[in-house]
């Protein structure tokens, strides 16, 4: 299921000033599933847009970059979008002044080491290979947890 039937489907409430805490980049809905089983698993509850193609990834950011006002406190993003992959999305949020900074946690299936290599150039905050089972999937969530974290105490100065 693809297009405006799982887009309809995956957009969450939205959180300050209509920007959502976290964003999604992820085609598949069983992985967009899991991924907010594990956010739940670690008490996170914020709210989360998913974009299903890499089109309208880069649409988000330059909304963000135009309108300025909240942004993301987490990027969650696969390397295997349709329409603009993650290495171009990783590329562009870092190329811009306001989204930089933002954490992005690459989730593939890809273990290309050069995929690896050009994710870390590129300011990767971390790079996590989709793990095979439920129970390392649901794990992904202290990651997410560590880096929400991490950038709330940026945020309050601490």
């Amino acid at each position: 299921m693809h297009g405006a039937q799982f887009q309809d489907r995956a957009v969450a409430a939205k959180g300050r000033n209509g920007m959502p805490d976290i964003l999604l980049a992820e085609d598949h809905p069983a992985d967009v599933y899991l991924i907010r089983a594990a956010l739940e698993e670690y008490g996170i509850d914020l709210p989360i847009q998913v974009a299903a193609e890499g089109e309208e990834v880069l649409r988000i950011i330059s909304q963000q970059e135009a309108l300025g006002g909240a942004q993301p406190k987490l990027i969650i993003l696969d390397l295997n979008l349709p329409r603009h992959d993650g290495i171009e999305i990783l590329q562009r949020l870092r190329g811009t002044k306001r989204l930089a900074r933002i954490p992005v946690v690459v989730l593939t299936s890809s273990d290309s080491p050069r995929d690896r290599m050009v994710a870390s150039e590129l300011g990767a905050t971390r790079f996590l290979r989709k793990p095979s089972n439920l129970e390392q999937f649901l794990s992904l969530g202290a990651v997410f947890k560590e880096l929400l974290a991490q950038g709330e105490a940026q945020s309050s100065g601490g």
